[in-house]
């Protein structure tokens, strides 16, 4: 079965990874019950002989697995499935996704108006930086260690310690979110796009756009992870892949 053929090359807005066709039909089978709570899935080696992927893909994908709760991994003795979907509400770090979106709400938007209002030619030039360095990153650990570094700076250009303080807090639990988002919902070119909206909201010294703009941007993130945790299902076509 290559999935990184048959599966990546339909038609749609972007084409699908091969990570991503092999997580999909790995879900797929832990959620219609091929594989049961306590089941143990094929080693690496296997799924990517069964797939006609590389060993890293399947890397990537059983990480996916693992991310949205479904599978643990166990040093030396392999993967194992803990559940038949995913958790609503998934933890990232020390604080789960719904704990972290309403800090974000009742942080983060009024810190870009504030930042509006009180930035330093030296705080939009690192913004300014930042965004750049992000819109030419290929590599995905260190594009969401620039994100976390993005959202410390507007709070920094806020003039509140406070503020940055709370976001330096949840930074872990940020960037562990923003890997799961980019893995699960190739997040980082439409994060790049609104992170540069947000700079220029923030350039202009309009609070009200600053504020308008962070909006747009948190919820286009819980957007995503809602659609990731609870996917609309296409209607599985019979016969043999």
């Amino acid at each position: 079965m290559n999935l990184s053929d048959n599966q990546t090359a339909g038609q749609g807005p972007r084409r699908v990874s091969a990570m991503e066709a092999v997580l999909a039909y790995l879900r797929r089978a832990i959620e219609r019950g091929d594989y049961a709570v306590g089941d143990k899935l094929p080693s690496e080696a296997a799924l990517s002989r069964e797939f006609e992927v590389s060993r890293s893909v399947v890397r990537e994908a059983l990480r996916g697995l693992q991310a949205l709760g479904l599978t643990v991994s166990r040093t030396g003795k392999g993967t194992f499935v803990t559940a038949t979907g995913p958790a609503e509400n998934p933890t990232f770090g020390d604080y789960s996704a719904r704990d972290l979106f309403e800090v974000r709400r009742h942080v983060e938007i009024p810190v870009a108006g504030y930042a509006a209002l009180r930035r330093t030619p030296d705080h939009l030039d690192l913004l300014g930086h930042l965004v750049g360095r992000m819109d030419a990153e290929t590599d995905n650990r260190a594009w969401v260690a620039l994100d976390s570094l993005f959202h410390i700076s507007i709070a920094q250009a806020s003039g509140n310690p406070v503020f940055a303080k709370v976001i330096e807090e949840i930074r872990d639990a940020l960037a562990r979110q923003s890997a799961f988002l980019n893995q699960l919902g190739d997040r980082r070119a439409e994060s790049n796009v609104e992170h540069r909206r947000i700079v220029t909201a923030i350039a202009g010294g309009s609070d009200a756009d600053a504020v308008a703009a962070m909006t747009a941007h948190l919820e286009h993130v819980e957007k995503t992870l809602t659609t990731i945790v609870r996917p609309v299902r296409a209607p599985e076509q019979n016969g043999n892949d």
